[in-house]
Formats: C-alpha cells, sequence, structure tokens
C-alpha cells in the first residue's frame, strides 16, 4: 500500500466511516455459597472495552479485564491510586531542574504537556485518566489562552483527575473557584454593577456554565431530546435575563491572598500560589441586589453573603433536569460513540439521577453505566462508533508498543499543529473546545445526509489527515518529541517479525481488538512479506535486525494509518 493510497483512504473517513457435577459429599452445604467466578471474557472484548476505558490496550490490561471481569475491573480502577506525582508536583520537580541549568528559567505550558503523555501512556489509574481528559473538553481552559498560568493549568488538571470519580455538585463548585477558569472566562475580579448603571458584571462565565458544563443550549427531556413548545420550536433552557441574574452570583470572587485588600483583589502583592489556590471572596466587591435566573431569586439584601448565594446558584444548577442528560450525552461521545441512542442516554440520566443510594450526580456511577450499558458493549448499527482522537491514536501506539522516554521526562511540546496531530491536551483553541459535540459533516457525506453527528471530523481535512499519516510515521520509526525522547523498542513484536501473520495478529488485538477487516490484513501482509529478511554467509545479524524492524514499523504504521483503525467501535 503506498502512501498516496493510504492517504485517499483516509479521505474516505470523511464520507463514509462511522456511517460504517460431580457426586455427593461429606461437607454440609453451605447456604450462602459464595459468588461464582466471573465469566471470561474474550481477548478481543477486552480490548474494546480497554479503548472506550483507557489511554489503550495492552497485553496487561487485557489480561486484567479478562480474569476480574468488566465491572470488577472498573471497581479497582475507580479505587486505584492516582499518581504519587501530581501534574503540578511535576511541574515544580522541572522548575528545579531547569534552573540549576539557568537561574532565570521558569516553566511553560510544555512541561505540563511531558507530564500529561507521562501520566497518560504509563499511569495505572487509566480509567481516571481517560475520564479527566473527556472533563477537561467539557470544563475548558486552554493554555493556548497567554492568560493561563502553566503551573495554575497543571493544578486545574489536577483538581478534574481528583474529581473524576466524585460529585458533580462538588466539581462544578471546584471548577467554578479555580483562578485559571477566573482568568480563562474572565470573572475573576468581577465587580458588582455600580449605582448608575455604567458598569454591569462580566457575564462570560455565567453563559458557559450554563451552555458548555450543565444545561445546554434547550431544555432536554431525560432521553436527551430537546423540549419543544406547542409550535415545535426547542425551549431555551436559559435567557439573556438568566445570564444576567446569575452573573451578579459570581462578582467579588479574585486572587487568594492571606491578608485580602482591595489592592490584593486586583492583583496587588500577589502571592505564588495565587495562582493554584481556589478564589477568594472581597465582600466589598459582591453584588447584593436581586439575582433572579433558572426560576429561582435570591433576593437583595443590605448584608453581603457572597458563599450563601454562590451556593444556592451551584445547587440550582446542579439539580436542573438538563444537568444529567447533557453531561450523559457529552461523556458518552467522548468515550463511546458519538451517536448514541435516545435509550442509552435515558439509562445513563436515570443512573445520574440517583446512582442507587439517592446520590444525584455520582459520576463514578455513571461512568460505570456509560461502560457498562449494552449498546458501548455491543457495536450496534453502522451509526455506532467516533472517530479516535489523535492524541488518544498516539497514547494507543505508546501504551500497546511500549513505548518509553530515554530522559525520563517525556518531552513532547505542543502537536496542534495541522502537520502534527492538530490537536494538544489542555490546548483547545477555544472555550467551545476542539470541535463542537454536536458536529454534522456538511455537504453531501453519509454522515450528513443521515444527520449523524461526529464532533471530531470537525478536525479533519485533506491536511489533517497528512499531518497524522506524517506524524504516525515518525512516530513509529525515529521516535517522538525533543530528540526522539519517546520511542519504542517493539520488544515483542520484533520476536514476530519473520512472520507476517503472528505479527498482525498481535497487532489486531491490541489496536482492533480483532476487528481488522480481512482486505487489510492482506494488504498488511503483502507490504511486510516484500522486505526480505536476509539470509546467507555474508549476512550480518545487524541485517536481520534491521529487516525485521521496518516489518513491524511498516505494520505498525499501515494499521494505525488506516480508516479502519481510526474509527473506533
Amino acid at each position: 500500500m503506498t502512501l498516496k493510497g493510504l492517504l485517499a483512504g483516509l479521505a474516505l473517513l470523511v464520507v463514509a466511516s462511522c456511517g460504517g457435577g460431580g457426586g455427593g459429599s461429606s461437607t454440609p452445604p453451605v447456604s450462602n455459597p459464595p459468588p461464582a467466578p466471573p465469566t471470561l471474557i474474550s481477548e478481543a472484548e477486552a480490548s474494546r472495552f480497554l479503548a472506550q476505558a483507557s489511554f489503550g490496550a495492552t497485553t496487561t490490561s487485557i489480561s486484567a479485564v479478562r480474569q476480574n471481569g468488566i465491572n470488577a475491573y472498573i471497581t479497582a480502577q475507580i479505587a486505584a491510586p492516582r499518581p504519587a506525582q501530581t501534574h503540578l508536583a511535576w511541574m515544580d520537580r522541572r522548575l528545579t531542574e531547569l534552573r540549576a541549568a539557568n537561574p532565570t528559567a521558569n516553566v511553560s505550558a510544555n512541561q505540563f504537556y511531558e507530564s500529561w503523555w507521562s501520566q497518560s501512556v504509563t499511569a495505572e489509574d487509566q480509567l481516571r485518566q481517560r475520564v479527566t481528559f473527556a472533563l477537561s473538553q467539557i470544563f475548558v481552559i486552554s493554555l493556548v489562552d497567554s492568560a493561563i498560568d502553566p503551573r495554575g493549568a497543571a493544578s486545574y488538571y489536577d483538581m478534574l483527575s481528583a474529581n473524576a470519580f466524585g460529585n458533580y455538585r462538588t466539581l462544578l463548585a471546584e471548577v467554578t473557584r479555580h483562578p485559571q477558569m477566573g482568568r480563562y472566562l474572565t470573572y475573576l475580579a468581577n465587580e458588582k454593577e455600580d449605582a448608575n448603571g455604567t458598569r454591569t458584571p462580566d457575564e462570560n462565565y455565567a453563559r458557559e456554565v450554563m451552555q458548555l458544563m450543565s444545561l445546554g443550549l434547550y431544555e432536554l427531556n431525560a432521553d436527551g431530546s430537546r423540549r419543544l413548545d406547542a409550535n415545535a420550536v426547542p425551549l431555551p433552557a436559559y435567557t439573556p435575563a438568566d445570564i444576567s441574574g446569575l452573573a451578579r452570583v459570581f462578582t467579588g470572587l479574585s486572587w487568594w491572598h492571606p491578608t485580602p485588600t482591595r489592592s490584593t483583589f486586583f492583583g496587588g502583592s500577589r502571592q505564588a500560589d495565587a495562582v493554584i489556590r481556589p478564589m477568594i471572596f472581597y465582600p466589598e466587591f459582591h453584588s447584593t441586589s436581586a439575582k433572579t435566573f433558572l426560576g429561582i431569586t435570591i433576593p437583595a439584601s443590605t448584608t453581603v453573603d457572597a458563599e450563601g448565594d454562590l451556593n444556592r446558584a451551584l445547587d440550582t444548577i446542579a439539580n436542573h433536569p438538563n444537568v444529567g442528560p447533557f453531561m450523559a450525552t457529552r461523556l458518552i461521545k467522548a468515550l463511546v460513540t458519538s451517536n448514541p441512542s435516545p435509550s442509552y442516554i435515558q439509562r445513563v440520566t436515570t443512573v445520574w439521577n440517583n446512582n442507587g443510594s439517592g446520590q444525584r450526580g455520582d459520576l463514578a456511577a455513571v461512568v460505570r453505566a456509560i461502560l457498562t450499558d449494552p449498546e458501548a458493549r455491543s457495536a450496534g448499527d453502522n451509526s455506532y462508533g467516533k472517530l479516535r482522537e489523535p492524541v488518544i491514536s498516539a497514547t494507543h501506539f505508546m501504551r500497546a508498543f511500549g513505548a518509553t522516554s530515554a530522559s525520563g521526562n517525556w518531552l513532547i511540546t505542543s502537536t496542534s499543529s495541522s502537520q502534527s496531530l492538530g490537536q494538544t491536551p489542555l490546548a483547545s483553541p477555544s472555550v467551545f473546545n476542539f470541535w463542537r459535540p454536536g458536529f454534522i459533516p456538511p455537504g453531501t457525506t453519509q454522515l450528513g445526509s443521515r444527520f449523524l453527528s461526529a464532533p471530531e471530523f470537525q478536525g479533519v481535512s485533506e491536511v489533517s489527515v497528512a499531518g497524522y499519516v506524517n506524524t504516525m510515521q515518525s512516530i513509529t520509526s525515529t521516535g517522538f518529541g525533543s530528540s526522539n525522547d519517546v520511542r519504542s523498542a517493539y520488544a515483542t513484536e520484533l520476536t514476530l517479525a519473520d512472520n507476517a501473520t503472528s505479527l498482525i495478529d498481535r497487532i489486531d488485538l491490541l489496536l482492533f481488538a480483532n476487528t481488522m477487516p480481512a482486505l487489510l490484513r492482506t494488504r498488511v501482509a503483502d507490504s511486510v512479506n516484500s522486505i526480505a529478511i536476509p539470509s546467507g554467509g555474508t549476512t550480518t545479524q545487524a541485517q536481520i535486525d534491521t529487516a525485521r524492524l521496518n516489518r513491524v514499523r511498516t505494520a505498525v504504521l499501515l494499521s494505525m494509518s488506516s480508516p479502519e483503525y481510526l474509527v473506533q467501535r
């Protein structure tokens, strides 16, 4: 298969893919026998599950899922400790190292990216890692914005990770109080309205917390469908008046300081840790006017109750009936499929509203419901599936084929260029994420004609496809990052290189969950077999090793560049 052929096949993604007993015993009977061990699921089932619940299957993780069963595996993953070194701790360690060489050096976004790749590829709490990445695309801040402090961004991502299996209401509060969200959506140092009406509170966060982090634009039924008025017109979830009323709640929040003053509200004498510590209220700047939003009114008062106002607002948002179907849909799209059925959404919404113990917004229960749902465990019809995010394809390669960092620091910088992966963690181009969750490819595409959403396709073009293939060619051969710091030795694959069928079987399991189409297998096998392993009296071991390595690299690159791999089903 030529590179031109690969590019032509990949271009078809835009128009076709995703559319696509024994005797007696003297022992007395036991009244409550222990539960039977779980039925051993297949390697393929385990690999497919891990494509949804991790940053990529490995032989070790496949074995763990098979031995424990999916439910028990999820339980263990929820209980798994987070990495000993947080993203913030990584940043601080790297700062010490950089300043040892240059006393004026400082950390940048690159050190966060290093930490992200390290954790995403090597951390044992893979389910938390994957869910945190999904949450970072809902509760968006971006290092593209110069207002975002790199240490603060690391702290923010750590906060998302700490809450990934917690309660949504708690997560919403911590997002709201984080100074990097305050900076990104411009409500840090947000002042109350003035008496003559020339100054009004900043409305950025009030609008986006409803539109992007909780309710969405329209009122929803439990199955994610829009509620309609008598004229079959969708009902808005909120109005401009709701935004204005809610914006007053988010006044008076600004930088943490041990002795806050009017000056520190505006950033004077700012402490180094203010970029990572939750914002505090400055009563002087908090509105005491009436605040009407989402069907409630916090009455005007002569005294400031900023904390009370905030709690009332967040309770109102978190208890809104839209939150369950809105968040269920966003998380299903991130982990499983771009077009979940209404019944799938409704089943997850039911768990969101009540985890079985009366708790609402239990994210651990919701993630379990998403991943164990029958629709997740069966590929369904040809509308099922999603385009893999480019960085997830890269982590999948690194995990599947045992990539390591020569320096130990995972020296991978921004991969946002269309000539690279076209995506960098925590560096989306806007608050709306890398792509809109409801994006439908336009024109005469099969997806568009069937009104099927495919969010990740918003980032697909001829340029991005070529960039991905070129990047994967580099990653699979010479390595990734500064000085090709991250690379795979293909230890297991090299032992199979003499036999194309055995080599492809392994790649098929790790990358395709044993669903590689016959035609693709043939093409990969033909390409592998075209690379002869030299033999004869003058042949050196180095020549043999090079041929085997080229066979492996070819098989991996052709597989990872195929449309059949890039569509997760």
